[in-house]
């Protein structure tokens, strides 16, 4: 008898743990005591969608109490099965209405779906956020180098935060206005006395156009003097017209070397052909006498003349330090 009585008191208590989880009884009165209207078969129905009835409901007492009457009990459930953050959207919706930021239920929904941080983008319209960016290096028109490094103070844009560039975007374009900016400056010295030059010209551009924040100010943290760009690129010039000029030099120092060995072959190959000429006059002399048309006297007065040649040959060239005869000789 005691053993049935066992059974049938776990079997109530079973069904009654059984009821109270898919009946959330205590969290509808939660809910009843805010003032949010809910039913129990709605809360029945939440466990068999899998949707906790917990977050929602406490996701509409806060709505509620906050103020915002646009927030359905439907809507929660829908972005929760998309896959949102119901907690962060409604958060995010009550500090909006707080500061008085035109941020609405479904556009809310869209920046959380879309992987943005619904909350921290109405904290940072509330409370701006200050970028430092990495150091820029840009040069002068005089050629001297600056490194630039500057804090960027950017408040984020609600309607832009879906499909709208991040920060990266935002450090990439003040970036590129920095160095325009110095690029333009026809002196360093001039950027070095008014930094403020390069804010104004970088917030006159509109860089933040397309992105998800809006830029409030620009300031030059720091400037510093780097390399003289164009004392180097000239050094680097001058070098390279040395080079340049070199080269040529020995190409034309090559040519004159060829030049003059194929002159030297032209001396020696007219030269082997004097050689070969002279080499023929005794054959011709000799056939002269045999002929009779070359007589002793005539030989002896060409001989005559070639000796004379040959003194006034020698005696018009200069004479070297070994063939002068000195007083010891």
């Amino acid at each position: 008898m005691e053993f049935t009585i066992l059974m049938v008191a776990a079997a109530v208590l079973f069904v009654v743990i059984i009821f109270f989880y898919y009946v959330p009884f205590f969290l509808w009165i939660n809910a009843l005591s805010a003032g949010v209207h809910i039913s129990l078969v709605q809360l029945f129905l939440m466990r068999l969608r899998r949707v906790p009835p917990r977050t929602i409901v406490y996701a509409m007492i806060e709505a509620h109490k906050a103020g915002l009457r646009d927030v359905t009990r439907d809507d929660l459930e829908a972005h929760y099965l998309a896959g949102g953050h119901v907690e962060k959207v409604v958060h995010a919706l009550v500090s909006a209405s707080k500061a008085n930021i035109d941020l609405s239920f479904q556009m809310g929904t869209a920046i959380d779906l879309a992987g943005r941080d619904v909350l921290q983008a109405v904290q940072m319209s509330v409370n701006p956020k200050v970028i430092d960016t990495p150091p820029v290096t840009a040069v002068a028109i005089d050629g001297i180098q600056l490194i630039a490094k500057a804090r960027v103070t950017v408040r984020a844009n609600i309607k832009q935060l879906v499909g709208g560039a991040g920060e990266e975007t935002i450090l990439a374009r003040v970036g590129e206005g920095i160095v325009s900016s110095i690029g333009s400056a026809a002196s360093h010295k001039s950027v070095l006395e008014n930094p403020d030059s390069i804010s104004k010209l970088v917030l006159k551009k509109g860089l933040d156009a397309g992105t998800a924040f809006e830029i409030l100010s620009i300031d030059i943290a720091d400037i510093d003097i780097g390399k003289n760009i164009g004392a180097v690129l000239q050094i680097d010039q001058a070098q390279a017209d040395k080079n340049i000029a070199q080269a040529r030099a020995e190409e034309r120092r090559a040519m004159a070397i060829a030049l003059e060995q194929e002159m030297k072959a032209k001396a020696q190959e007219a030269r082997a052909k004097v050689i070969e000429a002279e080499a023929e006059i005794p054959k011709a002399m000799a056939e002269a006498f045999r002929s009779g048309n070359l007589g002793i006297m005539d030989y002896y007065r060409m001989k005559n003349i070639q000796a004379d040649t040959d003194m006034r040959d020698a005696i018009s060239k200069p004479q070297t330090g070994s063939e002068k005869i000195g007083p010891n000789k």
